[in-house]
């Protein structure tokens, strides 16, 4: 049922990108054909997910799995958890509890040092069965939702996961136009200019300032071609 839900919402989301908001794609043939890998982009709409998904074809929809804030995705509301679980089926990252997207205070439970550590090896353990099974992780290294097309500085997440997974592809993607077609806070789409721009894919070299470096200058070339093709 899970899967049919998922194909659904691929489907429903290629409508909107493409037909809707005409989403442009660069280099779509640096997109892995499978799995395992992981897809980092910049991160300033909730519709950069439903992109990134409609990239794919249908059959590989199941394949895709997106991380996302388990605090505001799974503790939010009831219908959001729900839809998260069932149709995005995501892989949830606890964040910090100061996050914009987070609520403001949690239990003293929820903040102790061994639940915070039981929850980030879960989180290792989810993604490294999710790659065993050839699945695309989508992943917003920046951490949550910020001004459009500004790069804010990675979090450390990311280098963890690819020094765990040091053969896995991680393909970076720029996204244009989308903080606009649906800013933060807003739940109507706005037309607007749409792009996304692929980048080669990089692996795990064994020291994290030199993958972090390498990551944000691939993005930031990206950028850079975003505004030399408008």
């Amino acid at each position: 049922m899970n899967r049919v839900l998922k194909f659904l919402f691929v489907l429903i989301a290629k409508f909107v990108v493409f037909v809707i908001l005409g989403l442009r794609v660069r280099h779509k043939e640096l997109l892995p054909s499978t799995g395992p890998a992981i897809l980092v982009a910049n991160h300033n709409s909730h519709l950069d997910t439903l992109a990134i998904m409609s990239l794919f074809p249908l059959s590989m929809a199941h394949n895709l799995r997106p991380l996302a804030n388990e605090q505001y995705f799974l503790q939010k509301n009831s219908y959001l958890a729900w839809f998260s679980r069932h149709v995005l089926d995501i892989i949830p990252v606890r964040c910090n509890s100061n996050q914009e997207d987070s609520p403001k205070e949690n239990s003293p439970k929820e903040n102790s040092p061994k639940d915070i550590c039981t929850k980030h090896r879960t989180f290792f353990k989810d993604c490294a069965a999710a790659l065993a099974q050839n699945q695309i992780l989508i992943l917003y290294p920046e951490g949550s939702r910020g001004e459009p097309e500004s790069l804010k500085e990675f979090r450390c997440g990311i280098t963890h996961l690819a020094k765990r997974h040091p053969n896995v592809p991680i393909v970076p993607i720029f996204i244009y136009g989308l903080g606009k077609a649906l800013p933060k806070g807003k739940f109507l789409l706005v037309p607007f200019l749409c792009s996304m721009f692929i980048g080669q894919a990089l692996y795990w070299g064994g020291d994290k300032q030199t993958f972090l470096h390498k990551l944000r200058e691939r993005m930031q070339t990206l950028s850079a071609e975003q505004m030399l093709a408008t």
